[in-house]
């Protein structure tokens, strides 16, 4: 039979059930079968390889996954492709379909449960735009037994996870996945290769794993928050975006400002302009002034 990732295949699973896209999910499914393949090949997936993929639509990348993997299980929130899913997949017996959101979903007792005889456990996805940073949030910040990530995203995204200080995709995204991963763009994938088109070209991005994150800090969502506060309005400095950071910050305009200096950072310095371990410095310095809290 012919792979599900082509034209005549899917359009033949889709008129089958009588399937519509949703829009409010991010429903684009890989037609390229050459494409999944590249990704495999990239992310080294072996008989030793556990797989969990997020969204897996009818199967396009499943499929391939199941033919190289130990085992592949794969969460998919939209109760209606289940059954399509049990169908194009039923040759495969190392594949696991839960029907659940992945942001609800018990990710470390699913892995306790369904990996224990693999050598490495990799995350394999085509996440929708609309929520495929919440997607890459919920994974990291758990400190999952999970090596690394070969994930295929809109290339705007895509670009703002790998982009380095001093560039324009540069952001608290960035800093954020440095903080966990060694981030890079591996591919980048047309537009054409998917069914319903979407309107952007995608790249796949590979995430791995750091043994221990680039920097040292005592609370990752606070660490975060100042990340975050230091581009609320990328144009102004550092200085003023952490008066709205910090409580009563308006009236700790000195305070703040000492508290840069101190940590080493010119307060008319931009987000943009400042690499993780600099802001790892501001945090942690900022921890030694009582007056200063994160909000």
């Amino acid at each position: 039979m012919k792979d599900i990732a082509t034209v005549s295949r899917t359009k033949e699973v889709l008129d089958k059930y009588g399937f519509t896209f949703k829009k409010s999910l991010g429903q684009n499914f890989l037609i390229d079968v050459n494409v999944i393949h590249s990704v495999l090949d990239k992310a080294g997936i072996t008989d030793r390889t556990g797989v969990i993929e997020v969204g897996p639509g009818i199967g396009s990348l499943t499929e391939q996954l199941a033919k190289r993997a130990r085992k592949v299980v794969a969460f998919e929130i939209d109760q209606r492709l289940i059954p399509v899913l049990n169908d194009t997949l039923s040759a495969y017996d190392n594949i696991d379909l839960i029907n659940e959101d992945i942001l609800k979903a018990d990710i470390r007792t699913v892995i306790q449960e369904k990996f224990q005889d693999v050598d490495d456990i990799v995350v394999v996805a085509n996440l929708p735009y609309y929520i495929t940073t919440p997607i890459l949030m919920n994974f990291l910040m758990q400190d999952l037994p999970i090596n690394r990530y070969y994930v295929m995203m809109q290339k705007e995204v895509g670009d703002r996870i790998s982009a380095g200080p001093n560039t324009k995709a540069y952001g608290s995204l960035s800093i954020a996945i440095d903080y966990y991963t060694h981030a890079k763009t591996v591919q980048q994938v047309p537009k054409t290769v998917f069914m319903p088109a979407p309107n952007v070209d995608s790249i796949i991005v590979e995430l791995i794993k750091r043994e221990t994150p680039v920097v040292s800090i005592d609370n990752e969502e606070q660490f975060f928050k100042l990340t975050r506060g230091a581009f609320q309005q990328r144009r102004k400095t550092i200085l003023n975006n952490y008066m709205l950071v910090f409580e009563d910050g308006k009236k700790k305009k000195q305070e703040i400002s000492e508290m840069l200096q101190s940590a080493g950072i010119d307060p008319k310095r931009r987000g943009e302009s400042l690499t993780t371990g600099e802001f790892a410095e501001i945090y942690n310095k900022s921890k030694e002034y009582k007056g200063l809290k994160i909000i």
